[in-house]
């Protein structure tokens, strides 16, 4: 069993991103391990956001839509990558999605800044990131629906450290997995304690490389 205090770590980190920063709180089960996304969640934020390209879609297509454009956006992102995908989006029988909305340099406009607001940020523990084993990531973030963070968590009262975190990923964390797939799956892998956080964008298991993501308190090095 996990040590508790791991497990108040976990919780700290969750209530600021729900309570806080209005995160929704997402599931394991609603996660697709070979799609590496969250469909539903990715689909109502489309149906939402350009609700009219989507019924123009659906017209054609009728309920096999929602699949169609998840093998779509699958595709491009296997193409062009995962940030392409989010920054530029993507295309569908010659119709323009987008998977995000980024904030607009002014407030001048309230299209753009109600579109900004329709994001949807979640945060799951535990999330079973395979659909080989039962292993599970400690927290993973997700916008829209897609896969951008990764972190495994240590809290040093219970004697572990990023360190461990580090060699968790290099050791135990397949790169051939669609969620650590370099360019295809989440952005960026996160090894965290209660002092220190790092972090790299490709795992390469025991070649791994970690750069520091320290922000600094009270002028010290976490």
């Amino acid at each position: 069993m996990k040590n508790t205090k791991e497990i108040h770590f976990e919780d700290a980190i969750e209530y600021q991103l729900i309570e806080n920063d209005k995160y929704i709180k997402g599931d394991s089960a609603d996660f697709d391990p070979t799609l590496c996304l969250e469909k539903d969640r990715l689909i109502n934020f489309i149906q939402e956001s350009q609700g009219k390209t989507w019924l123009a879609l659906e017209a054609i297509h009728g309920d096999a839509t929602a699949d169609i454009l998840i093998d779509d956006i699958r595709k491009h992102i296997n193409t062009q990558g995962m940030l392409n995908v989010i920054r530029y989006g993507f295309k569908c029988y010659g119709k323009k999605f987008k998977v995000a909305y980024f904030l607009p340099n002014n407030q001048l406009n309230d299209e753009t800044l109600t579109l900004y607001g329709k994001n949807q940020l979640s945060v799951t523990r535990q999330l079973y990131f395979s659909d080989k084993d039962t292993k599970s990531l400690d927290m993973a973030i997700f916008l829209n629906g897609l896969p951008v963070v990764t972190l495994e968590l240590k809290n040093k009262f219970t004697g572990q450290s990023t360190e461990h975190s580090k060699k968790q990923y290099k050791d135990d964390r397949d790169s051939n997995e669609p969620i650590f797939k370099f360019k295809k799956g989440a952005l960026v892998h996160f090894a965290v304690d209660t002092d220190l956080a790092f972090m790299t964008t490709r795992l390469s298991g025991k070649k791994t490389f970690f750069l520091p993501f320290n922000l600094g308190f009270n002028d010290g090095g976490g």
